[in-house]
């Protein structure tokens, strides 16, 4: 077994065909995930793809739901104009939001709206989509020009078609599961065994790093390429910004510890997931602009450690 970290894989593969499996729950479900405890043979399924699913044949969404899957695994190549890194949904997301402890979408259409502690309000399923692109594949660097010539910043909102066909997709890899689906927020390091964010050693971090994920990421976090894979930028201007979730420091190590390496997930310890967040969220990466609206409602989570560097105090409106 190749020992890597591929944290942000780019999914590029073919699918697996669709079968009926066992949550962990027990329950039987439409579509299995992919099991965390990967395989060569499993590590790139698509258990559901619109792409070769004949279901889907008759259906008048279908072109929309095929083009959801596009923009997913191809985010940064289908939408140029929403992305602003070299970032695919499926790169968190993993095996097209199809594998079990990496941040699995089927079934998650059921539990929208949904109230969203960070921005105070609630949130529609293509509001949580448009957050993705703002922060994860960093939408605000992208400026366009206007008829004018001018040049403005533009961000994309819920009445853009990719939205759409991206919600499309989530909503129809979600057919036939409970909400909440059981096996959503798996992928958290237990509350007992969390270490305080100063107490984290960056340069401990920066060794596991270098043993764990280089391989796939690079030691300079950009990816390498291995084939027709090749795993994302984890800092720099090509990463996610500081307002995504996976700049906090206990999201990030939640989904390394469960998630990574990408082949082997589950072989490093809670606190070496934590140094290894560490290490990657003690490094520089594109400011997220909007910060300013953020957590008003309640406290500033002490692993947002992007809004805690420099930020003047800033006591809560309304805790929640």
């Amino acid at each position: 077994m190749i020992r890597t970290a591929r944290t942000l894989v780019l999914i590029i593969a073919a699918a697996a065909a669709p079968a009926r499996a066992q949550h962990p729950g027990g329950d039987s479900v439409r579509a299995p995930l992919v099991p965390a405890s990967t395989t060569m043979v499993t590590a790139w399924d698509f258990p559901l793809n619109p792409l070769t699913d004949s279901s889907l044949a008759a259906s008048p969404r279908a072109s929309q739901v095929r083009r959801g899957f596009r923009l997913f695994t191809r985010t940064a190549e289908e939408a140029p104009a929403l992305t602003g890194n070299g970032l695919a949904c499926g790169n968190c997301h993993l095996n097209a939001g199809q594998r079990e402890r990496a941040l699995p979408l089927t079934g998650v259409a059921g539990v929208f709206p949904e109230y969203n502690k960070r921005e105070g309000r609630i949130f529609s399923l293509e509001d949580r989509i448009v957050g993705c692109f703002m922060r994860s594949q960093n939408a605000t660097a992208i400026r366009a020009d206007t008829p004018s010539g001018d040049r403005i910043r533009t961000y994309p909102d819920t009445s853009a078609a990719e939205v759409a066909d991206i919600a499309a997709y989530i909503r129809w890899i979600s057919e036939g599961t409970g909400a909440p689906p059981p096996w959503r927020g798996h992928n958290t390091i237990a509350a007992d065994s969390l270490i305080p964010v100063d107490r984290l050693d960056p340069a401990r971090g920066k060794s596991l790093f270098q043993e764990h994920c280089s391989s796939c990421h690079g030691n300079d976090g950009q990816g390498v390429a291995i084939g027709d894979k090749k795993a994302g930028p984890l800092w720099g201007p090509r990463s996610w910004n500081d307002g995504a979730g996976a700049a906090r420091v206990y999201t990030l190590a939640g989904f390394i510890r469960y998630a990574m390496p990408y082949l082997n997930p589950g072989c490093l310890t809670a606190e070496e997931a934590q140094q290894i967040a560490g290490y990657i969220t003690s490094l520089p990466r594109p400011a997220y602009p909007l910060k300013r609206y953020d957590y008003l409602r309640t406290r500033i989570p002490p692993d947002a450690v992007y809004y805690q560097r420099g930020a003047p105090e800033r006591p809560p409106l309304n805790e929640h």
